[in-house]
């Protein structure tokens, strides 16, 4: 199966669900992680061009080590907004990639680019299968709505820090150490983070995050994701069944 993972901006898919993305992997499914923009405001020091490359190189260089392709959608940090033209863009970058499925950001999250995204790309799954809808590039449309599915927010919390119950959660345990991989190919962001919030190590960060959310389902580490459901969107489990051996006890499969 086709598999576009559509999240913000570098790093953020590895962090949410960088596990699963590498089980995806392990059973030959094309795997394209997206990020929305190159992460060109994450410096105080290079301007944004220059963090743009860096950033492209490190999320390209992770999306190799599970044999994905990484695309940059060109939006720019703090600027994605949901608007007429923004869904065009998307729209068109999902008919490009024809994805039976799509993993995207959470609805609610702590950060404006997380929301946008998440509301862009569910509107998107929609209008990519609508012909009339047209794009700055003409493409085909989808023949049908793709399977669509929400990664968590960061820390499993809504911006109102309510935590959030994933529909399920998946057991990362045997890729855990990809994920740690992929992640660490971000090396620009360790920079940032320490500078901007004060954190200094973002991969012990993520592993917190993570044992957080495979604690709550029972398994060492896990990363949790609800699937959209409501008209006219696919209802079938089909990623539930892909990795139904990973799904964590008491879900049901």
């Amino acid at each position: 199966m086709r598999i576009a993972c559509i999240h913000a901006h570098p790093d953020d898919a590895e962090i949410l669900a960088g596990g699963t993305l590498a089980l995806l992997a392990k059973f030959g499914h094309q795997i394209t992680i997206v990020t929305m923009t190159a992460g060109d405001c994450g410096s105080g020091t290079l301007a944004s061009d220059e963090i743009s490359a860096i950033r492209k190189t490190e999320a390209a260089s992770s999306a190799a080590l599970v044999k994905a392709e990484y695309r940059c959608a060109e939006f720019r940090d703090l600027s994605i907004f949901e608007n007429d033209e923004s869904r065009r863009k998307v729209t068109g970058l999902l008919r490009e990639l024809h994805p039976d499925i799509v993993l995207t950001a959470s609805p609610s999250d702590y950060l404006c680019d997380h929301e946008a995204t998440s509301r862009l790309v569910r509107d998107a799954c929609f209008t990519a299968s609508v012909r009339n809808y047209l794009t700055p590039a003409p493409q085909s449309a989808l023949s049908a709505i793709p399977s669509l599915y929400f990664m968590d927010p960061i820390a499993q919390m809504t911006r109102n820090g309510e935590i959030v119950t994933p529909d399920f959660t998946i057991d990362i345990s045997s890729t855990f150490d990809t994920k740690t991989a992929m992640l660490a190919k971000h090396e620009s962001q360790r920079a940032w983070l320490k500078q901007q919030h004060g954190l200094d190590d973002y991969l012990k960060q993520m592993e917190e995050w993570t044992r957080a959310c495979g604690s709550r389902a029972g398994v060492a580490f896990g990363e949790g994701l609800r699937h959209y459901k409501v008209h006219p969107y696919p209802d079938q489990p089909v990623l539930e069944r892909i990795l139904a051996q990973y799904v964590a006890a008491g879900i049901d499969k």
